[in-house]
């Protein structure tokens, strides 16, 4: 789909991709196009943010602002603009949306009025937050010590986590967190009923703590009471629950510690979501195990897998649809590099954006457009994405 460039001293028609190009290489000012923000699904406590509690099965647009560039949500959303404001919407009975009460809301709220938000994840209820200082920051549900502040107190306004301001990377399953910092060392916090914390043990921890000595790791996504990690070198390792293979270790045995998973070292990016794994490879291949209910797994079945599989022939796939933090849904989605949006899996509120609730279990192009550029998946299908 052609792009046309808002301002008239940069005006002209590109392509998506050649926009993109353009924005990297800095012949364009932030920002360069308009980015909106949609969503569809699942929409019990309004965290689709359009005012109500409707679910729908086709994207719909939220608002009117034009400059968001990142989404994540489950039973909420929360998304960052331009100006590094942060919103959020839905689900809030543990103060998870950061406004300082427990009031649910079905249209985007900022969270105050800093716009020094760099990153923003979610998990079942509480959040995780890195400021354009390095700083990390949290809020919500604590019961475990998922907000790690030495403590189990819950939250409901955004709350520092030490003083230290070299936070790169952070993902939050249902009870637990993960980051990564800026030298290379990987840490976790929170439940560790399964392992998932990667220390060797099944003891919850209240405060960050190292995970081993390694100061190589590149990349983390936790989901569900499982963690997936890249190290620079490109391999992938997996630790928690596998009751479904979702850690594709071949078998179904929990690991409270980091197991590699195979021997490749061309893993590029994460869309693990409950107990089922997507997983993108340097050629822009898409991989695929672990629960398979729904057809999830995008495989033109619903049989479960312990071991990496690949999602057809096809070599085009860009970003996968990262999920939130629950263990129990099975929608999945995807950008190719052409900026198409795919959908596979369960559909029963219409999370797939389809326009109707079939399942499937091989991907379904969702519309015609070519300008997609984020997307996100939530609870019991609830979708957030960004495009041009």
């Amino acid at each position: 789909m052609p792009i046309v460039y808002p301002y008239t001293q940069y005006s002209g028609v590109w392509t998506t991709s050649q926009a993109t190009d353009a924005v990297a290489q800095g012949k364009w000012p932030s920002p360069p196009l308009l980015r909106t923000l949609w969503t569809w699904g699942y929409n019990q406590v309004g965290q689709l943010g359009l005012g109500n509690t409707t679910s729908y099965s086709s994207p719909k647009q939220v608002g009117t602002l034009t400059n968001w560039i990142s989404v994540c949500g489950s039973y909420l959303l929360a998304a960052t603009n331009s100006n590094n404001n942060l919103y959020t919407v839905g689900f809030n009975n543990a103060g998870q949306l950061g406004l300082g009460n427990i009031t649910y809301y079905s249209s985007p709220k900022q969270v105050g009025s800093l716009s020094n938000w760099s990153q923003v994840k979610n998990g079942y209820r509480h959040m995780l937050a890195v400021k354009s200082d390095g700083t990390l920051w949290s809020w919500g549900f604590n019961a475990y010590g998922q907000l790690g502040l030495g403590n189990i107190t819950s939250y409901s306004s955004p709350k520092q986590v030490g003083t230290l301001t070299n936070w790169l990377n952070v993902s939050a399953g249902e009870y637990f967190s993960t980051a990564i910092k800026t030298d290379g060392t990987l840490w976790s916090w929170g439940q560790n009923n399964s392992g998932q914390l990667g220390q060797g043990n099944t003891t919850n921890i209240s405060s960050p703590k190292q995970v081993g000595a390694l100061t190589n790791w590149l990349k983390i996504s936790a989901s569900g009471y499982q963690t997936f990690a890249i190290k620079t070198d490109g391999s992938l390792w997996a630790w928690g629950a596998n009751s479904n293979g979702q850690l594709g270790l071949g078998n179904q045995t929990y690991y409270s510690s980091p197991k590699q998973v195979g021997s490749l070292t061309n893993w590029l990016s994460f869309g693990n979501h409950g107990s089922a794994t997507l997983i993108t490879q340097t050629d822009n291949s898409l991989w695929a195990w672990g629960q398979n209910n729904v057809g999830q797994l995008g495989l033109g079945n619903t049989t479960y897998y312990s071991s990496p599989k690949q999602v057809g022939a096809l070599t085009n796939w860009k970003i996968i649809g990262l999920g939130g933090s629950l263990e129990d849904y099975g929608t999945s989605l995807a950008i190719k590099t052409d900026g198409t949006l795919w959908a596979w899996g369960d559909n029963t509120n219409g999370g797939l954006g389809l326009g109707n609730r079939t399942s499937y279990s091989s991907p379904k192009q969702v519309g015609s457009l070519s300008s997609w550029i984020a997307v996100a998946v939530g609870a019991n299908g609830s979708s957030f994405a960004i495009r041009f």
